[in-house]
């Protein structure tokens, strides 16, 4: 029996008793989420304290604990540690989108784009519908992007530091596609590109694609040792090298101007050729003080210069500008057609009037202003370190201890309601010592959920 008499004592959620049967655990949890679905505890609520509970039901504390995991799984409640147990802010949704834990987990894992300015480019995507030249928009023609489609694009670019001409940049479907159409294009199958020993997950698998091989470089908070990449130049037949300068994924380190230096000279002298995925290039540029200009410029003749859009204006619509110099410029453009044939020209349009209107800048200055606090709210729960990384970043690189098996670690912490990347898919060569995570802080759908996300990340992470 229990304890206290509940006959008139306050509680904020009284279970049936006779509505009970076994698993009590599992029971316990149904009639949670009813009582959520109905209405009847409004987000926010602080739910009775665990014991507090299992005296009211007579049951033993372990039960409600069950019951309760199995609630905060599906996104339904959350615990702060010394506060409580609420109805989570978004409750309704988790339950109403689907039954799948999978969906119904918070999203650390997929690195969106602040998806909230989505209606900014709805509404112009309505206007370049009503153009009079709309089923232009829709032919073969211009396969590497309309003359004021580049225009634009040209525009887009110049205050990351990019100059160039019509002939000498194409309009893509997206940065991952121009990646595929630079490998494609000036490498062959056992080719060696030097990237860092972190770095982005997709551009490895590409390479594997292509049977490409990555030798991976040391680096530090400025980003690749030009002195490391010099020693492997020497010992091996390097063709290329794969940058991420102004945010790297997944580790959010800048390359700082005078390391660009370092390593144009190192790229220069042993004739590589340099895939620079400059696509976070509008949250540096203006932002950061050692920012100057991509190493395109110092590498002109020896660069493929890619900034896709997905980031900073829109995921949805893949476009991408890759920017080449002459002595590259035959072989892209026989990629793109080989691949491509063409991208959307009315993709491409939207993202051209959403610059020349200046509502991509409008977008760009709400996803920093999102960034920004995204990251105040990260580094409530996890200290960002001094100067490490890039302060608007939409992720971070978080390290863990004791944590050696990825795919189990990440395995638990979805049974928990979270989706996280190990630092293992991130990997360019032999396996480090030490273990991140990494945390996107793009994905969410509100800062309420980011902060369930991270407190439980926080407590598993210990």
């Amino acid at each position: 029996m229990p304890v206290n008499s509940f006959d008139n004592y306050p509680m904020s959620w009284k279970p049936d008793k006779k509505a009970l049967k076994r698993p009590f655990y599992y029971s316990i949890a149904s009639l949670l989420e009813q009582d959520i679905i109905n209405g009847f505890l409004a987000p926010g609520t602080k739910l009775p304290p665990q014991r507090e509970l299992a005296d009211f039901l007579d049951l033993n504390f372990t039960t409600i604990t069950r019951a309760y995991k199995v609630c905060e799984v599906k996104g339904l409640i959350y615990a702060v540690t010394g506060s409580g147990t609420f109805v989570a802010p978004n409750a309704t949704r988790s339950i109403t989108i689907s039954n799948d834990k999978i969906t119904n987990s918070i999203d650390f894992g997929l690195v969106a784009s602040f998806e909230q300015s989505n209606g900014i480019v709805a509404e112009v995507i309505q206007k370049v519908v009503d153009k009079n030249y709309l089923e232009q928009l829709l032919n073969y023609n211009d396969p590497t992007g309309i003359p004021h489609q580049k225009t634009a694009g040209l525009n887009w670019m110049k205050s990351f530091g990019i100059q160039a001409d019509q002939e000498h940049i194409a309009i893509v479907s997206g940065a991952q596609n121009a990646l595929a159409i630079a490998l494609t294009a000036l490498f062959e199958p056992g080719n060696r590109i030097a990237t860092d020993l972190y770095t982005y997950s997709n551009f490895i698998e590409l390479a594997k694609m292509f049977h490409i091989q990555l030798v991976p470089i040391p680096g530090d908070q400025f980003g690749m040792l030009p002195d490391e990449l010099e020693k492997q130049c020497l010992q091996t037949n390097i063709h290329g090298v794969f940058l991420m300068p102004s945010c790297n994924n997944p580790t959010t380190v800048m390359i700082s101007n005078f390391r660009k230096q370092e390593l144009a000279a190192v790229i220069r002298k042993h004739r590589l050729i340099l895939i620079e995925d400059d696509i976070h290039a509008f949250l540096t540029a203006g932002i950061i003080s050692d920012y100057q200009q991509p190493m395109f410029h110092l590498l002109p003749e020896q660069s493929v210069y890619i900034c896709g859009t997905s980031k900073s204006i829109c995921s949805g619509l893949r476009v991408a500008y890759m920017v080449y110099g002459d002595a590259l410029r035959e072989k892209i453009l026989q990629a793109i057609f080989n691949i491509n044939i063409k991208t959307s020209s009315f993709d491409a349009e939207i993202i051209t009037e959403l610059i020349l209107t200046g509502k991509a800048h409008e977008i760009v200055s709400q996803k920093k202003h999102l960034a920004q606090s995204a990251n105040d709210i990260y580094s409530e729960y996890f200290p960002l370190r001094k100067n490490i990384g890039h302060p608007l970043s939409f992720y971070r690189w978080l390290p863990i201890q004791g944590h050696n098996d990825a795919l189990q670690m990440e395995t638990n912490l979805k049974r928990q309601g979270i989706r996280v990347f190990h630092s293992d898919r991130f990997l360019s060569g032999q396996t480090p010592p030490d273990k991140y995570l990494r945390i996107a802080l793009s994905s969410t759908n509100s800062f309420d959920e980011l902060k369930i996300g991270l407190e439980i990340l926080k407590q598993y992470r210990g």
